[in-house]
């Protein structure tokens, strides 16, 4: 009776007086949280890394996303997974290029309308709010630098800022703060997954295997190319023809020299992304890091879903076993 008139709670005696064992294992497992990184093509590694952890029967009980990241994450949460891994094997370079509705003024070289009208047909108006898992896209506002986590409002309005690279889309306007792509404050959201109740972060970096071996070069001097200043020995009718395509074959193939204005904009953008996750990664680590060996996907390799969703899944299987024994030693 004291017991009971010091926490005020009812006593309420086991069913059948069954005897408690208090030696019983506990069930207790510690959330998960997943953060998707950003990095264009490559995230639809994300889609096979979240197919291995539900054949390993880890279902994680808070997704976070940056750009592509959120795309990808935003479908799992809200069910929609299936349609949108549908979706990515089907896609063609053809079916790529058709989806950029390029224009020449404005603050994107691509409108993103096209893309708006996709998703809105896939997710309708799931407010992130309402999802099962908890939820949360990250996005820079323009001008101010605001780090923004998106965690209420339409899931399609989310996904289009975290995903909208500056100079390629154009910005998205959210309660009155114009917003692009999250990449450039937050580009692997560990932080986000934590602050929203995460004791074990699972965090998926797609540019590891691209820049993970970045230095720096102490002496470079100039070094003159045999075949610079070369005529074209396929005349000036050959010239044409390529000038006039290297903007569609650069978006399509991210080729290997410096490209359109396009390719080398993103180029630069993934190498500063890179820089800013290792700065925040040292800082707040996360306990598990899956790393996809993605360096041969170019950043607009769309159409080779089918590779990078196998080489997302190979990554989360290897990483598994760590993931494991860190959710035992926090039970």
């Amino acid at each position: 009776m004291l017991f009971r008139l010091w926490t005020k709670r009812e006593y309420v005696p086991p069913e059948n007086d069954a005897p408690v064992d208090r030696q019983e294992p506990q069930t207790f497992r510690p959330r998960i949280g997943l953060a998707l990184g950003g990095g264009a093509a490559r995230g639809w590694a994300h889609i096979g890394v979240l197919r291995a952890l539900e054949a390993a029967g880890i279902a994680p009980d808070i997704v976070t996303g940056t750009s592509i990241g959120a795309l990808v994450g935003g479908a799992w949460a809200a069910g929609r997974l299936d349609i949108l891994e549908e979706w990515a094997r089907a896609v063609t370079r053809g079916r790529v290029l058709g989806l950029m509705d390029f224009r020449i003024v404005g603050s994107g070289l691509i409108n993103g309308g096209r893309l708006a009208k996709l998703m809105q047909r896939n997710f309708g108006d799931v407010l992130v709010e309402n999802l099962e898992t908890p939820f949360a896209t990250v996005a820079t506002e323009l001008r101010t630098g605001h780090e923004i986590w998106l965690t209420h409002g339409r899931l399609i309005d989310a996904i289009r800022a975290s995903y909208a690279l500056p100079g390629i889309f154009s910005p998205v306007k959210i309660a009155g703060r114009w917003l692009m792509d999250g990449a450039l404050v937050n580009p692997i959201p560990v932080s986000v997954a934590r602050a929203l109740g995460a004791r074990v972060v699972i965090a998926v970096n797609l540019n590891a295997d691209v820049f993970g071996r970045g230095t720096v070069i102490q002496a470079h001097g100039l070094e003159t190319e045999l075949n610079d200043g070369a005529p074209d020995s396929n005349g000036d009718a050959a010239s044409a023809v390529r000038l006039r395509n290297r903007f569609r074959d650069d978006v399509i193939n991210a080729a290997q020299g410096p490209g359109s204005i396009a390719s080398v904009m993103l180029d630069a953008f993934n190498i500063t992304q890179d820089r800013i996750a290792r700065s925040r990664l040292a800082g707040d680590p996360p306990d598990v890091m899956v790393s996809p060996r993605l360096s041969n996907i170019g950043l607009f390799d769309f159409h080779r879903a089918e590779e990078a969703i196998r080489l997302g899944a190979e990554a989360a299987e290897r990483a598994l076993a760590e993931l494991t024994d860190t959710v035992a030693a926090l039970r």
